[in-house]
């Protein structure tokens, strides 16, 4: 049985990580605002989006933005800018609070009619001498029934930061379930999409 790749790319495969794709893929299901948080429509429709309610507030505390009214009401109004790091700090809180949101959503749509159909191309080895490559690599359906730990680690959005052990693990763990031991030739990808 295989085990993770260790040192991928090192015969010049090209690929990512099949589980921050499929975290792309959610993100996408997830849908939310699309301007970005440099433009006054982006920002205003985060900053809103983010402070309608008391439990949204502290979401936003609980992630390090916390403005005061004064900046707050600056920001909102347009007479004041916010910092490039607190401009990438509301985007990535308001994506996390969007998938907070989503997520019971999303799961239910995953999971209904008997799951969710994945189509997974592995990663691309054109550029690996010949006797390097896996002959066996093609394109792969997969069905995946229960959903419900992959949305909880990427609701939970800790690969975001840079920590992705828990999607991963949850990922490969389905990879493993579907595929067999074959699961290694789709740890990492050049595409990969739901029928969702």
């Amino acid at each position: 049985m295989p085990d993770r790749n260790i040192d991928f790319g090192h015969y010049k495969a090209r690929g990512e990580l099949s589980s921050l794709a499929a975290a792309r893929v959610l993100d996408t299901l997830a849908g939310g605002i699309t301007s970005p948080v440099t433009t006054r429509r982006g920002l205003t429709a985060r900053l809103r989006y983010m402070t309608r309610s008391e439990h949204a507030r502290s979401l936003m505390a609980s992630e390090g933005l916390n403005p005061s009214s004064e900046t707050l009401a600056k920001w909102l109004d347009g007479t004041q800018q916010p910092k490039a790091s607190n401009l990438t700090l509301i985007d990535r809180t308001y994506r996390r609070m969007r998938r907070h949101n989503v997520a019971r959503y999303l799961l239910q749509r995953l999971n209904a009619g008997g799951g969710t159909r994945v189509e997974i191309h592995p990663a691309d080895d054109t550029s690996v001498l010949e006797r390097h490559r896996r002959r066996d690599k093609q394109m792969r359906k997969i069905n995946i029934r229960k959903w419900d730990h992959i949305v909880k680690a990427w609701a939970d959005g800790a690969w975001e930061k840079g920590t992705k052990a828990a999607l991963d693990d949850v990922w490969v763990d389905k990879l493993r379930d579907e595929l067999g031991s074959d699961w290694g030739a789709y740890e990492y990808t050049k595409s990969l999409g739901f029928n969702a």
